[in-house]
């Protein structure tokens, strides 16, 4: 409930919740999967670890195959993802996004298949690049597009979101490595996932910080409860990765499926805190009069002033009132 200060009409939500379903934060894990497992798939073939890059080439695939279904299931039909594609708005992160998440899906393809069977080799010298190149947007720019959102505790977060996203796409791809490929070839990966692993941890930990009241969310509900689940995950499998990940297959694929775990709980978490944050008007009308009051922001109140009227009991022309 929000605090006596803090009040709406009749303690209505001020703005609407988000209509998004499960499948929008498993889409910001799959596709900041296939976007980073590119960038590590290609750069593995530059330093000749050709046993690395096919698997982080089939890791990416399987993240940009999953991510279209998952989007489409949301939006309820095809051809409202069709529509995303009729026109490029480059103020718009949803219809970048569309476009990124397309030609990253033909980059990847014709790169996984070329990793795999040899096919399309003079596409594959143009599809590799560009699949890794356009594997940075897509990993980071949905936390673009949740910070472009009216909801507070993605908005006031818009410095360092995609940030986060970004760091847990890294994970991501490295984890997914490691579970796939022998460990005497996968020491790139695990130093990627580890890597992942502390950023991801810190710069959230640092962005529920700078949100200060507005991060409230992230401290109860379910922002809370799979902020607890992922930091749990994370740190025992970054724990198994760098003790026994190098030894063996079993430890190693153990790890990075608790990697992959704690990287999608972390989309989980920003999930629910937005949808929590969107729906308890505190957390709207709170900052806003915070920063009204700060001079950051023009508000609708208005400024008290000193008028005079008449006072006809005490016979003088005027008398100073404010409002």
């Amino acid at each position: 409930m929000p605090e006596p200060g803090v009040r709406s009409y009749h303690g209505h939500q001020v703005i609407k919740t988000p209509v998004w379903s499960w499948e929008i934060p498993c889409y910001f894990f799959t596709g900041g999967l296939a976007g980073a497992s590119a960038g590590l798939a290609y750069l593995a073939e530059l330093r000749g670890n050709d046993e690395l890059g096919r698997r982080a080439w089939a890791a990416s695939m399987a993240g940009i195959a999953l991510s279209p279904p998952l989007l489409i299931s949301d939006l309820g039909r095809p051809m409202r993802f069709l529509n995303m594609l009729r026109m490029f708005k480059v103020t718009s992160p949803m219809s970048v996004g569309s476009w990124i998440l397309s030609g990253s899906g033909v980059a990847t393809t014709v790169a996984a298949l070329h990793a795999w069977s040899g096919r399309f080799p003079r596409l594959a010298k143009v599809s590799r690049p560009a699949a890794a190149l356009l594997g940075l947007p897509l990993s980071t720019y949905t936390g673009a597009l949740l910070a472009n959102t009216a909801v507070p505790v993605w908005h006031e977060s818009r410095q360092l979101l995609p940030v986060v996203f970004g760091s847990g796409a890294a994970l991501s791809a490295g984890a997914a490595a490691v579970m796939l490929t022998p460990p005497e070839a996968a020491a790139p990966a695990r130093r990627l996932a580890l890597a992942g692993a502390v950023l991801e941890t810190g710069l959230k930990q640092a962005m529920e910080k700078r949100l200060g009241a507005v991060g409230g969310p992230y401290a109860e509900g379910p922002g809370s409860r799979f902020g607890r689940i992922a930091d749990g995950l994370i740190g025992s499998g970054a724990a198994l990765l760098a003790t026994r990940g190098r030894h063996g297959r079993g430890p190693a694929a153990l790890a990075g499926g608790l990697l992959l775990a704690g990287a999608l709980s972390v989309r989980w978490s920003v999930f629910g805190a937005g949808l929590q944050s969107a729906s308890d008007p505190e957390y709207v009308v709170g900052p806003q009069r915070e920063a009204i009051e700060r001079g950051e922001r023009r508000g609708a109140a208005r400024r008290a002033s000193k008028v005079t009227r008449p006072d006809p009991a005490l016979g003088s022309p005027a008398t100073a009132v404010w409002r």
